[in-house]
């Protein structure tokens, strides 16, 4: 697998990213030891979790492979904190306090003494920016954390944080941002990308898959075991169930037919090939998904189809 540098900075990661959102949960223990392996064998190397996911079963999960399954040098491995959840409900505080302490926890579950990437998970209001931000200095000048990014920052948020690491000699300068992208959701075009390309951070979308539309899998129905027949990710999904959506989809679908490829390789593959992209982060409830994912590695769109893509999905920006 090819593999870029975060941005500006030296961090070097696959273009392909392993996300675990369901791990310890939807994805079992005997389902992730095989994408990790599958993921590590075809030359991948950036795993991305949080301390937010499963409630914190993930980030754990994790640890109880490393050094087992895959060494802790073939990973570059990425977590978020300032998103915490319990017991289903979700609380947001990106304190100095609760962000280091995050840290700490998420350096036990995953059995390591840091984290290539660390990044806030979440904009807040409610804590000034310096303090939040003052926590990755201390990760990173501590050497729990590489490198720190950011994730779901706006345009205007990302310039002021990387602006603000960089202003003052010795601040851990940001590397990374962590945005949803895919052809059904590029409204990050507007701001975030000219800030992150202003700014020489690396993008790492998250969702390339549309939350799962661009497979087609819902083009005549719900498949009772999607996330769209879940109560819990319904309404995750139903927001790329439109009209608008559904053209799109139809025209992925049309490219995959005549290139002889999957909905899901000509929608990955568009996405990790966008200027300022980085790596998109794809997760699989299983290794067979995953396995089809990582088949786009060989895969390039030609200029015709990139053209026709671009053009029909730019209302959806």
């Amino acid at each position: 697998m090819h593999h870029r540098y975060v941005g500006t900075s030296g961090l070097r990661v696959s273009r392909l990213g392993l996300g675990t959102m369901t791990w310890g949960k939807d994805t079992d223990e005997h389902e992730a030891r095989d994408q990790l392996v599958a993921f590590v064998d075809a030359g991948g190397s950036l795993v991305d979790t949080a301390a937010g996911y499963t409630d914190g079963r993930s980030e754990a999960l994790i640890g109880s492979l490393l050094g087992d399954v895959v060494a802790r040098d073939e990973v570059v491995l990425a977590t978020k904190a300032g998103i915490w959840r319990r017991g289903g409900e979700r609380s947001t505080d990106t304190s100095r306090g609760a962000l280091l302490r995050g840290l700490d926890t998420s350096l036990r579950r995953l059995g390591t003494d840091h984290v290539d990437l660390w990044q806030v998970h979440i904009w807040s209001d409610e804590v000034p920016l310096e303090e939040t931000l003052g926590a990755l200095d201390l990760a990173v000048t501590s050497g729990r954390a590489s490198y720190v990014g950011i994730s779901n920052y706006a345009g205007w948020q990302t310039a002021q944080a990387a602006t603000w690491q960089s202003a003052v000699p010795g601040r851990a300068p940001l590397v990374s941002s962590q945005m949803e992208y895919s052809l059904v959701n590029r409204r990050i075009e507007r701001e975030v990308l000219p800030a992150c390309d202003a700014l020489g951070l690396g993008l790492l979308p998250w969702s390339p898959l549309g939350r799962g539309v661009l497979t087609g899998k819902y083009r005549t129905g719900t498949p009772s075991d999607s996330r769209a027949a879940s109560p819990v990710f319904s309404s995750f999904v139903d927001a790329y169930l439109d009209d608008r959506s559904r053209g799109i989809v139809e025209s992925v679908c049309r490219a995959a037919d005549g290139l002889g490829w999957t909905p899901l390789e000509v929608a990955l593959v568009w996405v990790r090939d966008r200027p300022g992209v980085t790596a998109p982060i794809v997760g699989a409830r299983t290794a067979a998904q995953l396995k089809t994912a990582l088949q786009s590695e060989a895969r390039s769109l030609p200029p015709e189809i990139r053209t026709a893509l671009d053009d029909v999905s730019e209302a959806a920006s």
